[in-house]
């Protein structure tokens, strides 16, 4: 009874582990929008330009200023405000949640100064000191200046979690002597004594709490340093790539930077856009939004959700909810990321101006839609032909097959042609078109395979030669992929040539001649030896003649159909030529008795035998005649060796039953052979029996 209510009080219940997902996912979303401030500091560090701005500087009025007379200090605090960043980049969420309460109590702290300042002001601008109940408009200052300076206070001791509101209340006594009609030249002495006495909080604060940093920086030392010696520093990187959520928290950046700059350009501009102005907006906004590496990495996994939503979406218009279930982790999207990185690194994309980053962008994003549509396809394909080789009757899954297949066929070939109308045709240009070509020639194919299973399905007999057509569809799309990609490394080749050579570009031609090119070949020509061994084996092998077909009245043990033409194994099996084909793609054995199969010419049952069990009836013998103690009984007649009695002809004869027993066994089909070895086993051991009565008779005579 105790261990029950143990279980119940440790086990939490729904609400509990819903309130505790909740607390997940708002920690989740916390840890990314307490970081992304850092990731916005790097870029704009990034952009800025100390040079120019000093030389800004000497042009304007602040020249005499002594903050501006060391320009090497501001290089310094160029590289310090980088530290910093990278310092609130990989702080833990707890101590980035305490440094922001901080500035937040900062904050707060500044704008009661604030608040004290414009009253005072306010109030030396009216000159009045009598009382305030006198003076509706000095009545109305001071409630307004007491109302937010008690909202500040409390906020502060909410934020740092603290009962003495007295230590944030230093900005209140400039109200407070003015309430007690002091005159309004020590009001100002007043409120300046509140800024330093808060000035002298904060430095003491900062002083009390100065080795925080170097005690955390040297637990997190410790913490790397054994991370590495235990799990190494392949170990270290995943961690703090999963701990930081680095693609959410470049992706969330890059956002809020694309919000800011479409809301900078509405904010100054009184008249509607038009179609083409907003087009042109959106691809300048992004080249706006990519000129820093971080900024372009941001992109980098933007187009990465990007695609796999439309991925998902794709999967779970064909499957519904059972794609999630079978394939929980779905498309992660990444091809499209890596390949819009790969190719804004190989252009010097962020090098540009931003026209013509906006256009070598627009190419860019043509050719991540179009891998995009490749990677639709890959998930199409395979669902695709299940369908049409199942015998599912669903109308709505062969409409939404279909669909999206004439979708996947319609598309590229448009994006094609809108290139072709706007763009002037080069090589890149080029590669984009023949890939979405290729990409409607792939889904044809598909889907002049899809009709002819379906065919197939009304007819309820197989379509002679389908294995070869769908092999010559599918080589002719690899054959039309690997002279794309052909042509793409012959074309970086003679850019790196000819142009200008670089160590990033010959990388990523030696990458892209490897997978694309050498793989590819290999794969093709590997495919194409095992097709051309299939076809010769299946030739050299004999053809079952009517009468034969007649005599093994059987089923073909691969597809289940019944056999109007098939041929004949070493072994003694009889199979279509069409599925043995298919199954010597995969292993050269028989697929019932798994005995090697040759090119050969030898008629069946001449060649070897395909599993020991053939000599099963002379072995038995052999057994019981050394467990008996029998002697071979033999005499010698001229030169050959003849039986004595009649009982070792029965044994030779029972001995060739069993052989023909066994070889019954081996013609039969996949479908019957369990009844069949059960039969044959029974019949051995009937058999056996009566050889070993026959054998102790002999002996006995």
């Amino acid at each position: 009874m105790i261990s029950q209510w143990h279980q119940l009080a440790v086990c939490p219940t729904s609400q509990q582990r819903n309130s505790m997902a909740a607390k997940e996912k708002l920690e989740a979303m916390l840890n990314v929008a307490l970081r992304v401030p850092s990731i916005m500091l790097l870029d704009v560090l990034y952009r800025w330009d100390v040079s120019s701005f000093f030389q800004q500087i000497q042009r304007s009025s602040l020249n005499n200023n002594p903050l501006f007379q060391y320009k090497y200090l501001a290089f310094n605090m160029h590289y310090v405000g980088y530290i910093l960043s990278v310092v609130l980049l990989t702080l833990p969420r707890q101590h980035l949640v305490h440094l922001y309460l901080y500035f937040l109590t900062g904050l707060l702290l500044y704008a009661g100064h604030q608040i004290s300042r414009d009253y005072v002001r306010s109030e030396l601008e009216s000159g009045y000191e009598g009382p305030m109940y006198l003076e509706p408009l000095s009545m109305n200052r001071f409630l307004t200046a007491l109302i937010g300076q008690l909202v500040v206070c409390t906020l502060c001791s909410c934020v740092m979690k603290t009962k003495q509101i007295w230590l944030f209340s230093a900005h209140m006594l400039p109200l407070l002597a003015r309430l007690c009609l002091v005159p309004l030249e020590t009001i100002v002495i007043i409120n300046k004594f509140a800024m330093v006495f808060t000035g002298l909080e904060v430095l003491y604060f900062l002083a009390s709490n100065l080795l925080v940093p170097y005690n955390l920086a040297k637990s997190a030392y410790r913490e790397l340093v054994q991370i590495v010696e235990v799990y190494g520093l392949l170990a270290l990187g995943m961690t703090l790539w999963n701990q930081l959520v680095v693609p959410v928290l470049f992706m969330v950046f890059w956002l809020l930077l694309f919000a800011l700059q479409i809301y900078s350009y509405f904010s100054t501009r009184d008249q509607p856009a038009s179609r083409e102005r907003l087009l042109f907006l959106f691809l300048t906004s992004i080249a706006e939004c990519c000129s820093t590496p971080y900024s372009l990495l941001g992109l980098v996994f933007t187009v990465s959700f990007v695609a796999l939503g439309v991925l998902t979406l794709c999967k779970f218009y064909l499957q519904g909810y059972r794609a999630f279930m079978n394939d929980p982790a779905m498309n992660r999207g990444m091809t499209e990321g890596v390949t819009l990185l790969i190719l804004a690194v190989q252009t010097g994309l962020i090098e540009l101006q931003v026209v013509h980053r906006a256009f070598l962008l627009s190419i860019i994003l043509f050719i991540v839609v179009a891998s995009i549509l490749q990677s639709m396809l890959e998930i199409a394909d395979p669902i695709v032909l299940a369908l049409g080789a199942s015998r599912d009757k669903s109308l709505w899954k062969h409409f939404r097959a279909v669909s999206l297949c004439l979708f996947l066929l319609v598309f590229p070939a448009y994006m094609a042609y809108m290139i072709c109308q706007f763009f002037h045709m080069d090589f890149w240009l080029l590669i984009i078109i023949s890939s979405s070509i290729l990409t409607s020639l792939q889904v044809l194919g598909t889907l002049f395979i899809y009709v002819l299973f379906m065919v197939e399905e009304f007819r309820k007999e197989p379509v002679e030669n389908m294995d070869d057509v769908i092999y010559y569809v599918n080589g002719t799309y690899r054959l039309l992929e690997f002279l794309v990609a052909l042509c793409v490394v012959a074309y970086g080749v003679s850019e790196t040539i000819f142009g200008e050579w670089t160590v990033m570009g010959s990388m990523i031609i030696f990458i892209h001649s490897y997978y694309n090119v050498w793989l590819r070949a290999q794969l093709g020509w590997k495919s194409f030896l095992l097709r051309r061994d299939a076809v010769n084996k299946i030739k050299s092998l004999p053809t079952a003649t009517k009468d034969q077909l007649e005599q093994h009245n059987d089923i073909c043990a691969i597809c289940y159909q019944d056999m109007k033409s098939a041929i004949i194994t070493p072994c003694g099996h009889f199979f279509h030529a069409g599925c043995l084909k298919k199954w010597l793609y995969v292993q050269e054995t028989c697929p019932l008795c798994h005995c090697q199969l040759k090119n050969t010419t030898q008629p069946p049952g001449l060649g070897p035998e395909p599993v020991p069990q053939v000599n099963l009836g002379a072995a038995q013998h052999t057994v019981h005649q050394e467990a008996t103690g029998a002697p071979n009984i033999q005499h010698q007649e001229g030169n050959g060796v003849e039986p004595v009695n009649n009982e070792q002809a029965v044994i030779g004869q029972d001995s060739v039953d069993v052989k023909e027993d066994h070889n019954t066994l081996d013609n039969a089909s996949s479908s019957e052979a369990n009844q069949v070895t059960t039969a044959s086993e029974g019949l051995a051991e009937e058999q056996e029996e009566v050889i070993t009565q026959d054998l102790r008779g002999g002996i006995q005579k």
